[in-house]
């Protein structure tokens, strides 16, 4: 379980930091989708460096 943790960490600050950008680019769907796809990959590494520990 503790491995989901880190994924679900950084898919939450892609959605945080792409819904603030979109919100000041107006375009909000765009940048919260980008967010999504940047914090899962954010998050996926982060699990992969923990395996290799």
């Amino acid at each position: 379980m503790k491995d989901k943790k880190k994924l679900g960490l950084g898919i939450a600050l892609g959605i945080a930091i792409g819904s603030a950008i979109g919100m000041a680019l107006d375009n909000i769907g765009v940048w919260v989708a980008i967010g999504i796809a940047l914090g899962a990959g954010i998050g996926s590494r982060l699990d992969q460096k923990d395996e290799k520990d």
